[in-house]
């Protein structure tokens, strides 16, 4: 069903969200929502979508999450309903006056508890907040689906079992959470706008949550300048979201792009956010810095390379970032010529962390085709090909591997379609 897949994105997170507050139990409200999902599958075609699609899977699932409770209770009806309603009423009291209007950031908070370790609370959050799947967030944090599959399991396991509760934590424990909230947030757009795996380059969904949950961050803690920062690189790079790719859905490079169509509207708010973060000490700063430059550029050939590398130079300073150094050898590229920016790749492409990525690759290919080497550059498309994720990457990097003078067997076009 074509519908299906769109509502899917739109509802998941929130509705596991509700199943999860008002049950206490994420396993539960997970197991409910796939089974209210499963039911629409076999109905909807028949009878149709519904008014409210949202509405109807957070209904069924409440109905089935009931079910299983009576299943696995051994206490009489009226008592179990009881236990039910105190649950219902329990998980409705925050205990905290904070202006929460939003089930998913709730759980967010919840899944960033300090019991947990970075590596589960992530996988946790985007599991169970944007509705990632296993093999997906795999490839996201470059880690095994088991790997993942497992973390997520325990991280759901120990919550439950420690009684770690559903909710925001009080003013005096938010900065201990605040950063892997940004971190998971920055991680639900990340899949959406550069999507790692598919048939489309982006995926709106993702993105449209991230930078709503963004927002909400910063309505909750006005005075988070991270989190101001975070939602200014977000709107940034939203606003030329629907420019990334062409009527066929293919990828339009930052340099071709129409920037009389980028959204206006956002890149304001985003330079609004932008100054509001002001005196950040965290990653977000500089990369909002970065794509603050792009945006405001009139033309890409005025773009400020120079202030593009100072911006990279914070950004490793604070996170030694093998992505951060390869994405700052193309900066330096453009500002004093391809030759050097290939000098500075190879001071970061023999990093492991890179090695299950096609980040190098692309970017020694693009600094080769930039340079004038054709023939070089060909051979590193070629690899950036093999580790290529979703679809319209791939046909990127035929393109360009194309316009270097390469033809590709019929094989290798299809592969991995």
């Amino acid at each position: 069903m074509t519908n299906l897949d769109g509502v899917f994105r739109r509802e998941w997170g929130s509705a596991v969200a509700a199943l999860a507050r008002w049950s206490g139990d994420l396993t539960v409200a997970e197991d409910a929502v796939q089974e209210a999902f499963a039911d629409a599958l076999r109905s909807w075609p028949r009878d149709g979508v519904p008014d409210n699609p949202g509405g109807w899977i957070v209904t069924v699932a409440r109905n089935r999450a009931l079910d299983r409770l009576r299943r696995e209770s051994v206490r009489p009806g009226k008592e179990l309903a009881a236990v039910i309603d105190d649950i219902s009423a329990r998980t409705d009291r925050t205990g905290v006056p904070h202006r929460i209007r939003d089930d998913e950031l709730r759980m967010m908070f919840t899944c960033a508890h300090p019991a947990l370790g970075s590596q589960s609370q992530l996988a946790l959050t985007l599991r169970l907040i944007s509705g990632l799947t296993v093999r997906e967030i795999s490839r996201a944090l470059l880690q095994s689906e088991a790997a993942v599959g497992q973390r997520i399991t325990r991280a759901k396991n120990k919550i439950r079992h420690a009684n770690i509760p559903l909710r925001v934590p009080p003013p005096e424990l938010l900065p201990q959470r605040t950063p892997h909230v940004l971190a998971c947030i920055y991680s639900v757009f990340t899949e959406g706008y550069w999507s790692t795996a598919g048939p489309s380059a982006i995926r709106d969904e993702l993105c449209d949550e991230a930078v709503r949950l963004a927002g909400e961050v910063c309505s909750l803690m006005p005075g988070e300048r991270d989190g101001h920062a975070l939602a200014a690189l977000l709107l940034l790079h939203d606003s030329r979201r629907q420019n990334r790719v062409d009527a066929g859905g293919a990828l339009v490079p930052l340099d071709e792009q129409e920037r009389n169509r980028w959204d206006r509207e956002k890149i304001a708010r985003g330079l609004d956010r932008l100054r509001c973060a002001e005196g950040s000490t965290g990653p977000y700063l500089p990369q909002a810095v970065i794509a603050a430059l792009h945006a405001t550029a009139p033309r890409w050939e005025d773009t400020d390379w120079a202030g593009i590398r100072l911006a990279y130079d914070r950004l490793i300073a604070i996170t030694n970032s093998p992505v951060a150094k390869a994405n700052r050898a193309l900066a330096v590229g453009f500002l004093d010529g391809f030759d050097a920016g290939l000098v500075a790749l190879d001071d970061v492409a023999a990093d492991p962390r890179l090695a299950r990525m096609n980040t190098v690759a692309s970017i020694r290919a693009d600094l080769l085709r930039r340079a004038g080497r054709h023939v070089e550059a060909q051979q590193w498309y070629l690899q950036a090909l093999d580790r290529a994720g979703s679809d319209p990457a791939r046909q990127f990097l035929r393109r360009r591997y194309g316009e270097c003078g390469g033809q590709l067997a019929v094989a290798d076009i299809t592969a991995g379609d």
